[in-house]
């Protein structure tokens, strides 16, 4: 384990703890869906039966640590749709972005819908939401976690995200991207498996395509409009030269983000590689000091002048 990240020594804060978090399993996190209990009925419900719920962010008082909670998937308020399991991190990309209700938002790449669900439901169901997914079998578990929860505020679309239609423009975009995925790797047991596996794309790889996506999703914002760019990853090369890429090639302006919790800022420099200094607002959310799924997140605006 430690050779697969030993590149990032010199970038991840305390490294040797961060090594230390992946051989803790992951914990169980939960949204509270609004749109059908409200949080204190939920918290309340679950506590009789001895499920003892605790928040986990101050960004959002629907978020919460299950840590006695083993399988959340066949309580019955899984069924109704009254929570849905989400990492933490995951989470705080729709927090992050924060759609105004009554906006346009488009999800470029969808399924399964924790996150497009998260957005509904911060919208309170009204305005539009895209979600985009360019794998029609993914549809199906699209579809049956947006019904589950009770989102009516959603149409799916299933063009190639680098090549979604210019014919309309959102408020919001959201672009959590395909990535290398090295920010799900946990060692849970004594055999060296682990729960979630890097992609076999490398960041080199695969930045290409990244790099197609950021600029269509700018491209598909009004002016003013805002977008989140998010990887579960650690690789600079996914996350801070991309969005340099767009700093270079659109007028956009990062905007400054603060979870209000554990988190690092974004990158000016890797390897042989500097980055405009705007990429010190963006963030980086690590195990060891948020004990959830690693993250990448910059919240971006076009146009620098509203």
């Amino acid at each position: 384990m430690s050779t697969l990240f030993e590149c990032y020594r010199d970038i991840i804060p305390d490294f040797n703890l961060f090594l230390e978090s992946l051989s803790r399993p992951m914990p169980v996190h939960l949204r509270v869906n609004s749109l059908k209990v409200e949080p204190a009925d939920l918290v309340s419900m679950l506590g009789e039966r001895g499920v003892d719920l605790r928040p986990s962010s101050q960004l959002d008082n629907h978020l919460y640590n299950a840590a006695s909670l083993e399988s959340p998937g066949n309580l019955p308020e899984y069924l109704l749709g009254y929570i849905h399991p989400q990492a933490l991190t995951s989470c705080l990309a729709s927090v992050i972005l924060s759609p105004s209700p009554y906006g346009y938002v488009l999800d470029m790449c969808a399924s399964p819908g924790g996150k497009t669900s998260h957005l509904a439901q911060m919208m309170n169901n009204s305005g539009l939401i895209v979600a985009n997914e360019p794998d029609r079998k993914r549809h199906i578990p699209l579809a049956h976690t947006l019904a589950r929860l009770g989102v009516a505020n959603t149409v799916a679309t299933s063009y190639q995200a680098q090549e979604f239609p210019l014919s309309q423009r959102f408020d919001y975009v959201l672009a959590d991207v395909p990535c290398s995925g090295e920010g799900r790797v946990r060692i849970v047991n004594n055999y060296g498996d682990t729960s979630g596996r890097p992609a076999k794309g490398t960041g080199r790889s695969m930045r290409g395509i990244q790099k197609r996506l950021i600029l269509r999703g700018c491209d598909l914002l009004k002016d003013g409009g805002e977008m989140l760019y998010s990887t579960c990853t650690y690789n600079p090369e996914e996350n801070e030269s991309v969005v340099n890429f767009l700093l270079q090639n659109r007028d956009v302006a990062v905007l400054p983000i603060d979870p209000g919790f554990g988190y690092d800022k974004g990158l000016i420099r890797w390897r042989d590689e500097k980055y405009d200094r705007q990429l010190e607002g963006t963030a980086r959310f690590y195990p060891h000091r948020n004990d959830s799924v690693g993250f990448f997140m910059a919240k971006i605006r076009k146009g620098r002048k509203v």
